[in-house]
């Protein structure tokens, strides 16, 4: 897209930004895009915004995506911060905030600072057990992303939820 700006010159909207002030455009842009209220479209989408989010953190962090019964955003939260290859991630507290969201489906994910995609036997037992939690106050998992070195996995395309 190119505009034209109050001295009638034309450019791209980005062109002499520094790196940082790019970065702060394309995180507004990502909030509005992803804002509460929005519909969750597709799989794909939901990838490319936990990548967009965890990909670069030098920790491991987990986060939830709450959503309604009709897969609108209600929040994103970063719930749990950690070290270099683990989170302690605590169900009571995601639970707790689906109650005080009145969510209804919540996409879980978290971030492999070592690159890898590859779920850990602790990853799909924290699932599981996060699935169990979440399953009797009527919230439903519908995903687990890992957000790796410029790619992503998804617990649901790999049939693990």
């Amino acid at each position: 897209m190119i505009i034209r700006d109050k001295n009638g010159r034309y450019h791209t909207p980005t062109e002499g930004l520094t790196a940082d002030e790019l970065e702060a455009e394309a995180a507004g842009l990502i909030t509005k895009r992803w804002r509460r209220g929005k519909t969750v479209q597709s799989p794909a989408d939901t990838k490319h915004f936990f990548a967009l989010r965890l990909a670069d953190k030098k920790s491991e962090v987990f986060a939830c995506l709450f959503l309604d019964t009709r897969h609108r955003i209600l929040e994103y939260n970063e719930m749990f911060h950690g070290t270099i290859n683990e989170a302690s991630v605590h169900p009571r507290e995601i639970v707790r905030r689906a109650l005080e969201l009145n969510a209804a489906v919540v996409i879980l994910a978290h971030n492999h600072p070592s690159g890898s995609t590859e779920p850990s036997r602790a990853d799909i037992a924290l699932t599981t057990r996060l699935k169990s939690a979440l399953d009797l106050i009527d919230v439903r998992v519908l995903d687990h992303i890992v957000v790796g070195a410029g790619e992503t996995l998804s617990f649901a395309e790999i049939h693990l939820i």
